[in-house]
């Protein structure tokens, strides 16, 4: 009975993700770039050719592309990955619900190349970009503030550097001295 019941699961998902793409306009290749697959398996899952995804990865990339929960999908499972709870993505999603644009509009704001990893740090599978160039971009389709954009950046290099092994109170006075000089870099001070 449950065989019965299978393809009945994958035509609800597999309709799901086709309304969506034909209600938001977003073209099938712009979809699989954004989620990490091909073409042609975006169009196999959406007619229904192969058995809807059931790889936590992929089913976390659609649903945020989609702006639901990845529970929503009867397929999706428990998370492969860790989730980072970052306070810089919150951040990020309130200014898009502030700003009003969708996570596709988002996206397609990013070179192509870029806009897997922009639904993987949103998702929570990746922290936010270290480079301080990536994070003025965003900010700047978010119209987030200098002060706000920097605020992350050093919190994420102070991360960063913790990680990777240095005490970052025993080195206060070298912390802050650099980024003392990266203030005045991005005109801040």
């Amino acid at each position: 009975m449950s065989t019965k019941n299978k393809p009945i699961i994958q035509e609800k998902s597999s309709e799901k993700v086709a309304k969506f793409l034909e209600s938001s306009s977003l073209h099938k290749k712009d979809f699989a770039e954004m989620i990490g697959v091909t073409l042609s398996y975006v169009y196999n899952l959406i007619d229904n050719t192969i058995p809807f995804s059931t790889r936590g990865t992929t089913l976390e990339r659609i649903a945020t592309v989609m702006e639901i929960e990845p529970e929503e999908f009867e397929e999706y499972k428990i998370p492969q990955e860790p989730i980072l709870v970052d306070e810089a993505v919150e951040t990020f999603h309130n200014a898009m619900k502030k700003k009003k644009i969708s996570v596709v509009n988002f996206l397609k704001a990013f070179p192509r190349k870029k806009r897997l990893e922009m639904v993987d740090m949103l998702r929570g599978a990746l922290p936010v970009p270290i480079d301080y160039k990536e994070l003025e971009l965003i900010g700047q389709v978010l119209d987030l503030g200098k002060d706000e954009i920097y605020a992350m950046w050093e919190k994420r290099v102070r991360q960063v550097l913790e990680t990777n092994g240095m005490n970052v109170y025993a080195n206060a006075a070298l912390v802050n001295s650099m980024f003392d000089c990266a203030k005045k870099f991005v005109n801040l001070k």
